[in-house]
């Protein structure tokens, strides 16, 4: 009953946002130098603008204009604001550099760290991630890639209507986060474009991801050691990798994943559905507490997946054996197609088995016939209308 008292009040956190910038002073980007031609510098802008509404003692709205605003990789710090209402109303495009350099060694291209009441609402980051995609798979050595948009260390923040585009690396981090709420955000980068996850939250909490279209080079949303009270509701992810949580067990010391909700999700020709990842290591993390709800698969190549022999390239994986324990998982009504002949694979540890893991009402197919089921150390339930018959 408490993990359903907690999850129902995630959608409702944030509606106080909605009325603090009823009574607060507009600060326009473009009145301190910024321009929308899309060539012309508008980094010290922005942050003039920033500095201007942190420093204001009533609520503040940043605005920009419809246009296009080149950015620089721009921090945004929060623990000085004198209030904790920023609002950001974007009607334009922020542009990365075209020069893959400018930004792809920074980690970020656009940072917020320790701001509290934060709203950012619609806008367009278009991250030119193309020339960095083409560095990498060409085998060249390249930069890492900057993550387009990033939240750290923050708490009641909501980002709405937002699109993001072609980001060199993840679109969109949420680190060391309280009570966080994105909803209705499209974000699209190819098929082939490396390490460009949707969005990826570690060590957060209380995040609610909804009403959203992810498609990617890589998981539409993963959730790293540390997440816990995660809802994420009403996606469609496509192209990309799936939901994931992890990879997980890296580390030795590491913080687990607990108390996540994914309901109402479409995945469209991805490479996985909803996926649990571990390294093949010791570690003493662990995963629980997990619902996976009302999920709808269309030619997806692992429809639900668990594994726990993660280890590319063979590289640092004593034994071969994942510590992550995986307990409490449950997989409810789920169907559709799966575009190849394993649809549910539990790839467990060996040491440390996979428990209590339920299936409720699956029905997945392959080329218009039953799929099949795959466990490896893996104990749990099944019931309702099973399939592939369950191997639990």
């Amino acid at each position: 009953m408490s993990k359903k008292l907690i999850f129902l009040a995630i959608p409702f956190l944030f509606l106080f946002f909605y009325s603090s910038s009823a009574m607060s002073t507009t600060y326009n980007v473009q009145g301190f130098g910024a321009k929308s031609d899309g060539s012309s510098d508008c980094t010290n802008a922005f942050l003039s603008a920033w500095a201007a509404a942190c420093a204001s003692v009533s609520p503040a709205t940043i605005y920009v204009p419809p246009g296009r605003y080149l950015l620089g990789a721009a921090s945004f710090w929060g623990q000085n604001c004198k209030n904790n209402a920023i609002t950001m109303r974007i009607e334009g495009t922020l542009v990365a550099p075209s020069d893959y350099n400018v930004i792809g060694g920074k980690g970020n291209w656009i940072k917020f760290e320790s701001v509290v009441g934060l709203s950012i609402y619609g806008g367009t980051l278009d991250g030119q991630g193309t020339g960095l995609w083409d560095c990498k798979n060409s085998g060249k050595n390249c930069p890492r890639g900057a993550t387009s948009l990033g939240f750290y260390n923050s708490n009641n923040v909501l980002v709405s209507g937002l699109t993001s585009l072609n980001s060199q690396m993840f679109h969109i981090i949420i680190d060391g986060c309280q009570n966080t709420r994105l909803q209705g955000l499209t974000i699209s980068a190819p098929e082939n474009s490396p390490n460009t996850d949707g969005i990826h939250i570690i060590s957060s909490s209380g995040v609610a991801i909804m009403n959203s279209h992810i498609g990617t080079g890589d998981d539409c949303i993963s959730l790293g050691p540390g997440s816990s009270n995660m809802w994420i509701e009403n996606i469609n992810c496509g192209p990309g990798h799936g939901i994931s949580i992890g990879s997980l067990g890296l580390d030795m010391q590491e913080a687990g994943v607990k108390n996540v909700t994914v309901k109402t999700v479409t995945f469209s020709g991805t490479e996985n559905g909803l996926r649990v990842k571990t390294w093949a290591k010791p570690s003493n993390g662990f995963v629980s507490g997990i619902l996976f709800q009302h999920a709808v698969m269309v030619n997806v190549q692992n429809p639900i997946i668990i594994d726990q022999n993660y280890c590319p390239n063979n590289g640092k994986c004593p034994g071969q054996d994942s510590g992550v324990r995986i307990s409490d998982v449950t997989y409810q009504d789920i169907h559709g197609t799966s575009a190849t002949e394993v649809a549910v694979n539990f790839d467990c540890s060996k040491n440390n088995p996979c428990s209590d893991i339920k299936l409720e009402d699956v029905n997945l197919t392959y080329n218009d016939q039953p799929a099949m089921a795959s466990c490896a150390n893996a104990k749990g339930s099944a019931s309702g209308l099973i399939e592939p018959t369950s191997c639990l």
